[in-house]
């Protein structure tokens, strides 16, 4: 579970890091509007949301959420809409972290 615990990281850093961001260019009407603080605050959500699923080993619940969120991520990447290309890079490299956390959450564990 070392990978999956390196890769919920790293997920919730750049969600961090992103929320960061997006209240830094909250002025930039071209850069962030009201889906862009909604989508950043729910990825962020969901990735303290699966930093607590790892550490409490609920790995059933780490399998849904980040199931869920890696279909989401990429539905926000293939329909065009309200998201600006930043945010859909970044939500591009979350969804690289999700695929191997569900591909090592749907792996068997050690009982």
């Amino acid at each position: 579970m070392k990978t999956t615990r390196i890769l919920v990281a790293g997920y919730l850093t750049l969600s961090v890091l992103t929320v960061v961001a997006v209240f830094l260019m909250r002025g930039h009407a071209g850069l962030v509007n009201p889906a862009v603080w909604v989508r950043s605050c729910i990825v962020a959500a969901s990735a303290a949301l699966m930093t607590s699923f790892v550490i409490r080993r609920a790995y059933k619940r780490l399998r849904i959420v980040s199931t869920i969120m890696l279909v989401a991520i990429a539905v926000i990447l293939a329909v065009p809409g309200d998201f600006p290309l930043w945010l859909k890079i970044e939500q591009a490299f979350c969804g690289l972290l999700l695929v191997g956390v569900v591909i090592k959450a749907w792996q068997p564990q050690p009982a």
